[in-house]
C-alpha cells in the first residue's frame, strides 16, 4: 500500500515541483523526511490508565510502537512529579511514514465530520503540524471500546527551505488545505 504514494512522489510529485521551483538537481526537491504524531495527555497524572491505552492506540494507528514522553520538572500545581508520563509519541519514516500518510489522506480525513479541508499555516521552515481532534477517525480503533476521546498533533517535518515549498510538497501529496491557493 506504501509503495503508490513512494512511487507516486518519485514520478509525479518531483517534476512537478522542479517545473514549479526551477530546481535544476532532484537533490534541491523538498522531501517528506518524517511524520511525528504526538499525544499529550495531562489527565494522565491522576489515571495511570491512560497512557496505556493511548499507547496502545498509537501503536494500533501507525504500525510502530509508540512511547510515553515524560515530564522535564515538577509543578506542583498540576501535581506533576519530575519524569512521570504525561503524553505519547511515535516518529514515522520511510514505508512507513508513506503508509501512514496515505490511510491519513484518503480514509482518515474523510471521516472528520464536517470536513472543509486543513489549515495551511507552515511553520516558517517548510513544516506543517495538523491537530486532530479525536482519534476515532482512524479505522483502526473501534469506537465501543473507547473510554476518553483523545487528540493528537501530527507534524510533517520536510527538507523545504521555506513555507511555500513545503506547501507546494504537502499539497502535492494531496493533503486537503482549505485555500487551495499558492501561498
Amino acid at each position: 500500500m506504501s509503495a503508490t504514494l513512494q512511487k507516486e512522489y518519485k514520478e509525479k510529485i518531483v517534476p512537478a515541483l522542479e517545473r514549479e521551483f526551477g530546481y535544476t538537481t532532484v537533490m534541491q526537491v523538498p522531501r517528506l523526511e518524517k511524520i511525528v504524531i504526538n499525544q499529550g495527555i495531562g489527565a494522565a497524572t491522576q489515571d495511570k490508565k491512560l497512557i496505556e491505552t493511548a499507547i496502545n492506540e498509537l501503536t494500533a494507528i501507525t504500525g510502530q510502537k509508540a512511547v510515553a514522553t515524560l515530564s522535564r520538572k515538577d509543578i506542583s500545581n498540576f501535581k506533576l512529579r519530575k519524569k512521570m508520563p504525561v503524553g505519547v509519541r511515535v516518529t514515522l519514516r520511510r514505508e512507513r511514514m508513506y503508509e501512514f500518510l496515505e490511510r491519513l489522506i484518503r480514509v482518515a480525513l474523510p471521516r472528520i465530520r464536517d470536513f472543509k479541508g486543513i489549515e495551511g499555516k507552515l511553520d516558517g521552515r517548510g513544516n506543517y503540524t495538523l491537530g486532530i481532534s479525536e482519534q476515532i477517525i482512524f479505522p483502526e480503533i473501534n469506537i465501543d471500546s473507547i473510554n476518553k476521546l483523545m487528540g493528537m498533533n501530527i507534524t510533517f517535518v520536510t527538507t523545504a527551505n521555506s513555507d511555500k515549498e513545503g506547501y507546494a510538497l504537502l499539497r502535492q501529496f494531496g493533503l486537503p488545505f482549505k485555500n487551495a491557493k499558492k501561498q
